[in-house]
């Protein structure tokens, strides 16, 4: 019996995890066994009804759709580059042609926008796009910040451009510029300086809304008086002055990004502001701008794209608003969609509409291209009228197909009569009975559309969410002013701008002819495809259960003779009645006698239930409801085997765990748990009568809020309910508890956690200037208005030092590792620095760069020690040649093998400064960045410098040259490297074979997986190897110092492997060629030695995954061990949790019978079963144990703890020292992966 409840809670466990997969077979043939049946790869689905295209998400490319999509609504920047043909931009089909210029990044644009204009597909792909950015696999799972891409992408969009006629494209219609003002007020001398924008970032805390905080920024005078004066150039003294800025020019569309996210330096965290934030569909930037005399109109723009961001400062998701401008999709909404529907069916009621001709034509009217499957007729037809062709009908006029067969003078059917549409030319004798009623239909299913009548009442905008384009009202807008969904970025258009009226919904305006031919071609095809599809995909299986072969037993239907023999399989065609199911039955089961019940039942975890009966034998499968991979129980709708069977979902068997508090003759208590099935609609108090227990009480077992087990006891009234209304369900537990036991309660207690912070009005300033003074450290009162220079003049003055620094230092704030970061100008506000209330800031000599110069951190090599920086102050416009010279002198090295590179997000050596010529300005290089000064000299473009390790599983035992010796490492004779471990010695797992490296090669990235493997087979380290031809070799991806991802196709290039720019690769040697199948699995085997925790040598085995299920693993291991099935267990190991999971046989068994059109894929979770994974085999002949696990693996699991331990009390120790946060404050206790910085790879174009 325990083996029996262990099966069914681990179907409920599982059931659902995994995909099934399916191979194709006729609907005419019948078998026993089970048949895999192949689903045919469906093509992209066509439009939604709003006949707008999304974009896919690549897995975490929310925030790139949401950007594309705005430019793509933005029909000046759409069409401007449209205008830029083949001659200026180049062709793709050349891009792997090293000699010619092709701009690749604009010419993926191109191509997506005329997908979204043009192409019937539900959602476009931007994974072509991604490439054109060199991005990896990883990058595009990683979410980024839009606005951050919003100045990324214009950029690498002029990097592209550049010598073309759209060089200025971005300057053209988005920049401008901004005017900052401070005028004396003694000598009246006005101080300006001239800043560019592409976007304008504005405040969102403390302010009301986007006029209230551009009238902060742009009208509001900041006065310098008092304590807080200003140092004039001319007057050459500190002076009261006003401080102001103005908008000097105004860009054709004018982008908006918020300031959401934010630092809590008390809490040391960041958050997202949620506050109310308003903004105006139309707006007048008049106030805000330096000329005011033009008329009102030049100042006026108008919403029409807002980016949407749900989610925390840590993950999220990112979803438009956008108004459709040219009005290219249809703003019709499914509420208004379906009235003509309502008015349809209100006619058929009436009795006014009874003529399917007439409906008929009415429903083909309404579709676009006048083309609809057959089958979707009558699903139509249900919808309009509230009834079925059959039953309404097919009496009169016979079947749907076979009407439309008969009145081929209207209707048109397709060779294979899967398709219907309305005949261009239909004879007037034909329609003129019906001419009427017809045209009073076709007026009522459109002359309430709006979106079809009345397109210039309100602006069309649509909420486009990745692939999903739903039609929204304008007032809409307003929820997006506050809370966790709320607008980030604000896009505005001059309302002066006007569309010419040929643009309007015209999707094929201004766009090139090679486009519009490419798309055309595009269409037919896929609709090509889909009919293909239609036809394939009209078929679905059935499992039939047949009834003599099981018995009724434990509240359930179990099979009586093995579970081959009593479940038929059978695929069907869904379009056809259940009278033909039944017949079709009863021609395969020649011995059946009697009536024939078809009932629709499902495998529940205390066996087989029977739901529900099917009827209406001239009803098609579809529209009773019968779906794919549906259990049908085929009996006499009475009893099976003499016994009557309850059907129906309210007394489905539940298999309840059963606890019950016994006291033995020792007078000790213990918890005897048993399984017991009890029908739904039962009473609760039938436990007692089932246990053979006087009297009691009975206690209901639930998860409490902090995810904790307890136990309620039932009112001793409610034990006449059912289970059903006591919520309980298969798998819950019952608690029975005798008169004889005093406790009543297994209830737990939970707390609440209080959190309370002080507000701070100073900034912390450490005298760093290597000069002796009383204290190390003052505070300094300040608020965020608070000039720098006021903070250092007292902070010298509080400090006793010499009023000689107040000519030669400067303030410099100090992050929380205690590092100096860019020194902060003396005219900045503690706004303007961005330095929150409680900063630290360290008091050093030394000016602080000019507004022309810049302060860069510099560093040698790749490995960065904090604190090992040094530092630099150069001009802007210095070049990356000069400044490399610079560097070498400071560093005192000479020479030219070396080369400059940023340092990323992740404080790793990031993209190197490959334009020697460009200035710091022009690559964006800011104060405060730190470059890193790298040996060697840049490889030239389009070529790749690969690291070569070995990597051999099995075989003698070498010596050979450890990650650290990576210099002329040859491997010996028996070409496997040992660094701790033997390979292949007893007790081994293979996860824990070395790498040895071999050395670097060089190679053009458009050259081909095979040539690097034969460039490999020519490093010294591999000279004494006798390898026949690259075949033999096997490439593998490094991960984690282990081999990661199988390299199959030998003539892929190398940069369609998506390889990324640091990518190392390992070579195996293999003792023949190998030839995989894009469905081939790679996986290792080792066999477990009897009496011994440990394993063999591994030994290589190709699993075919395209059936992907456990027991077809479980017979190919058996195959190549010749072992019978049953009598082996396999385990796939996870070598960094050092743990084994076994592949179960049973729920392969199990969750094929489901409903549900899922099969446990071991490719999917919990195994993720991939090329190179270990897999354990036990020979249950010999060795009969549970566990898979080696003595490494405990010793390795118990070495993992004691770490999480250390750091979690270590953590706690550091908050609870920290003076800044008082005990019990909220501080972030989930750990966040590290950011990673977002670039866009381009090529030199200058």
């Amino acid at each position: 019996m325990s083996c029996f409840l262990k099966v069914a809670f681990s179907f409920t466990m599982f059931g659902d995890l995994f995909e099934e997969d399916h191979s194709s077979v006729s609907d005419t043939r019948y078998a026993n066994g089970k048949k895999l049946k192949t689903k045919a790869l469906e093509p992209p689905a066509p439009r939604e009804f709003t006949k707008l295209s999304g974009i896919r998400n690549q897995g975490g490319t929310c925030y790139l759709n949401s950007l594309l999509q705005t430019l793509h609504f933005t029909p000046e920047f759409r069409e401007a580059l449209f205008s830029l043909g083949p001659e200026e931009l180049g062709s793709l089909e050349d891009k792997d042609d090293p000699s010619a210029k092709v701009r690749v990044i604009p010419l993926q644009l191109q191509r997506l926008f005329a997908q979204l204009l043009l192409l019937d597909q539900e959602a476009a792909s931007t994974a072509d796009l991604t490439d054109s950015f060199g991005w990896t696999s990883n990058e595009e799972m990683r979410q980024q910040d839009v606005q951050e891409l919003n100045r990324v992408l214009f950029s690498a969009l002029e990097a592209s451009l550049v010598g073309t006629s759209g060089h200025d494209l971005v300057h053209r219609l988005y920049h401008g510029t901004i005017v900052h003002q401070v005028v004396c007020k003694e000598c009246k001398t006005v101080s300006d300086k001239q800043e560019d924008f592409l976007d304008l970032t504005v405040a969102v805390k403390n302010v009301s809304g986007l006029e209230d905080a551009l009238w902060n920024m742009y009208v509001e005078e900041e006065v310098f008086d008092c304590d807080n004066l200003y140092h004039c150039g001319t007057c050459d003294r500190l002076v009261k002055a006003a401080k102001s800025a103005k908008l000097r020019k105004l860009p054709p569309f004018l982008t908006v990004s918020l300031l959401r996210f934010n630092f809590d330096f008390v809490k040391c965290e960041r958050y997202k502001e949620t506050s109310c934030y308003t903004f105006p569909l139309r707006i007048n930037l008049k106030p805000f701008c330096e000329q005011s005399e033009l008329d009102d109109l030049e100042y006026m723009y108008d919403l029409f794209s807002v980016i949407i961001h749900k989610g925390g400062c840590y993950g999220g998701h990112y979803h438009v608003y956008i108004k459709d401008i040219d009005h290219l999709g249809n703003w019709q909404f499914q509420e208004e969609k379906c009235k003509a529907d309502v008015k349809l069916k209100d006619l058929q009621n009436e009795g006014k509409i009874d003529d399917p001709l007439v409906i008929l034509k009415a429903i083909l009217s309404q579709e676009d291209s006048n083309l609809i499957p057959v089958d979707q007729l009558g699903q139509k037809l249900l919808k309009k009228i509230g009834v079925s062709w059959n039953k309404k009908f097919r009496k009169q006029c016979g079947p749907l197909r076979k009407f439309l067969q008969l009145h081929s003078q209207i209707f048109l059917l397709s060779s294979d009569e899967s398709t219907v549409s309305l005949r261009k030319n239909c004879p007037l004798q034909a329609e003129s009975s019906f001419q009427r009623k017809g045209q009073q239909i076709f007026e009522t299913l459109t002359s309430e559309s709006p979106g079809l009548n009345d397109e210039t009442s309100c602006p069309h905008w649509f909420d486009i969410n990745d692939s999903k384009v739903q039609p929204i009202e304008e007032k809409a807008i307003e929820q997006q002013f506050q809370g966790k969904e709320s607008a980030y970025m604000l896009f505005y258009r001059k309302s002066q701008l006007q569309r010419p009226p040929e643009a309007r919904a015209n999707p094929r305006y201004r766009v090139p002819r090679h486009l519009l031919n490419e798309m055309d071609a595009a269409n037919i095809e896929l609709q090509t495809k889909r009919a293909e599809c239609d036809s394939t995909n009209n078929t679905f299986e059935l499992h039939l259960h047949l009834g003599p072969h099981y018995r009724f037993f434990n509240g359930a239907l179990q099979p009586a003779v093995s579970q081959t023999e009593s479940v038929w399989d059978l695929t069907f065609d869904k379009r056809k009645t259940l009278g033909d199911l039944r017949q079709s039955i009863f021609q395969l089961l020649e011995f059946w006698e009697g009536d024939m019940v078809l009932s629709v039942a499902k495998f529940v975890p205390a066996g087989l239930h029977v739901y529900q009966t099917l009827d209406g034998d001239d009803l098609a499968l579809w529209e009773i409801g019968v779906a794919d991979e549906e259990d049908i129980f085929v009996w006499d709708g009475v009893e099976v085997g003499g016994i009557q069977i309850p059907t129906g979902g309210d007394c489905e068997p539940l298999l309840l765990n059963v606890l019950h508090l016994a006291t033995s003759s020792e007078e000790c208590q213990q918890l005897v748990e048993s399984p017991h099935v009890f029908p739904a609609n039962a009473e609760v108090g039938t436990v007692l009568t089932a246990l053979a227990v006087p009297g009691g009480a009975i206690f209901i077992s639930s998860t409490d809020s902090a995810g904790g087990q307890s136990w309620t006891a039932i009112p001793q009234g409610d034990l006449k309910k059912t289970f059903r209304e006591h919520g309980l369900q298969s798998g819950s537990s019952i608690l029975i508890q005798d008169a004889r036991s005093d406790d009543n309660s297994l209830l737990t207690k939970q707390g609440k956690w209080i959190t309370s912070v002080n507000d701070i009005d100073w900034v912390e300033v450490k005298n760093l200037c290597q000069l002796e003074s009383e204290e190390e450290q003052v505070k300094i009162s300040a608020t965020v208005n608070t000039v720098v220079l006021d903070i250092r003049i007292k902070a010298i003055k509080e400090l006793k030092l010499m009023k000689e620094l107040a000519e030669n230092s400067c303030l410099r704030p100090v992050d929380r590792n205690g590092k100096l970061l860019c020194p902060v100008p003396d005219s900045y506000t503690l706004r303007d620095a961005e330095l929150k209330m409680g900063s630290s800031l360290g008091l050093c000599p030394g000016k602080a760069p000019t507004s022309s110069q810049l302060f860069l951190f510099f560093s040698l090599g790749s490995d960065i020690q904090p604190g090992s920086e040094m530092e630099i102050i150069v001009e802007e416009t210095v070049s990356v040649r000069d400044c490399l010279k610079t560097v070498l002198e400071k560093f005192g090295l000479l020479g030219d093998a070396w080369h400059l590179r940023r340092m990323d997000w992740c404080c790793e050596a990031g993209e190197p400064l490959r334009e020697e010529d460009a200035t710091l300005k022009e690559l964006t290089i800011r104060s405060g960045d730190t470059l890193l000064l790298t040996e060697g000299k840049l490889l030239p473009a389009g070529l790749l410098k690969v690291p070569i390790w070995w990597f051999q599983p099995r075989g003698p035992v070498g010596q050979g040259k450890s990650r650290q010796d990576q210099t002329n490492g040859t491997p010996s004779q028996g070409g496997v490297c040992r660094a701790a471990a033997t390979p292949g010695a007893p007790g081994d797992v293979l996860a824990e074979v070395p790498l040895c490296y071999l050395g670097d090669v060089e190679i053009s990235a458009d050259a081909t997986l095979v040539q690097l493997k034969a460039q490999a087979m020519t490093l010294p380290s591999l000279s004494e190897f006798s390898i026949p031809s690259p075949a033999f070799l096997r490439a593998w991806t490094v991960d984690r110092k282990r081999p990661g991802r199988l390299l199959r196709e030998n003539q892929q290039q190398l940069r369609d492997c998506k390889l990324g720019r640091r990518t190392e690769i390992c070579l195996e040697l293999l003792q023949k060629e190998e030839h995989l199948g894009p469905q081939d699995v790679l996986l290792r085997t080792q066999l477990r030695l009897p009496g011994e925790r440990a394993y063999a040598l591994p030994v290589d085995m190709v699993w075919d995954a395209a059936r992907g299920t456990a027991s077809s693993l479980r017979q190919r291991v058996a195959d190549s061990y010749s072992l019978p099935v049953e009598n082996i267990e396999i385990a796939k190991y996870f070598p960094d949790k050092f743990e084994w999971l076994p592949v179960s046989s049973w729920n392969q068994q199990v969750t094929k019978r489901k409903k549900k059109k899922k099969r446990d894929n071991l490719q999917g979770a919990p195994y993720y079963l991939k090329d190179g994974d270990v897999v354990g085999v036990k020979n249950l002949l010999v060795e009969d144990t549970a566990d898979f696990s080696t003595a490494r693996d405990d010793t390795e699991r118990a070495r993992q703890t004691p770490p999480a331990l250390g750091q979690r009390k270590s953590q706690a120790a550091l908050r609870g020292q920290s003076s800044d946060v008082l005990p019990g404050a909220d501080t972030p206790g989930r750990p966040h992966r590290p950011e990673a910085s977002l670039s866009i790879h381009v090529g030199s174009f200058r």
